[in-house]
């Protein structure tokens, strides 16, 4: 099973970062397509802007988050095939902007993508 690793966009492109998608819905401040070196844009992935806005990054609401972007992404399924094919082909690194590094949409879609690669295979 290949990787899942998670990455702030201000961070230097590596070249073992392998498949970087982007999973924010708007563009990263101050970040260029060259500068960012993602492979793809997947804001389709990323949370709604209702819940994103409801979220705000209060960690106090981490838990309750997960469980409305799970429900998000079990009702419309295809937009995370694409990562889910991609874990198949080797390491995928899921590109994030927001400061906080564990209580974010890239942690919480990689939990998810692990679990669903998990229910996948077993």
């Amino acid at each position: 099973m290949s990787k899942i690793q998670t990455k702030r966009v201000y961070e230097k492109a590596d070249r073992n970062d392998g498949y970087r998608v982007l999973v924010d819905r708007v563009w990263p401040r101050g970040m260029s397509k060259g500068k960012l070196k993602a492979d793809l844009w997947l804001k389709e992935a990323a949370p709604s802007s209702d819940l994103r806005k409801w979220f705000n990054h209060d960690q106090s609401k981490w838990e309750k988050f997960k469980s409305r972007y799970f429900e998000e992404l079990d009702s419309n399924s295809e937009r995370i095939d694409t990562l889910l094919n991609q874990t198949g082909k080797g390491r995928l690194t899921l590109l994030f902007s927001a400061r906080d590094t564990k209580c974010n949409q890239a942690v919480a879609l990689r939990e998810y993508l692990l679990t669903r690669r998990k229910d996948e295979v077993g």
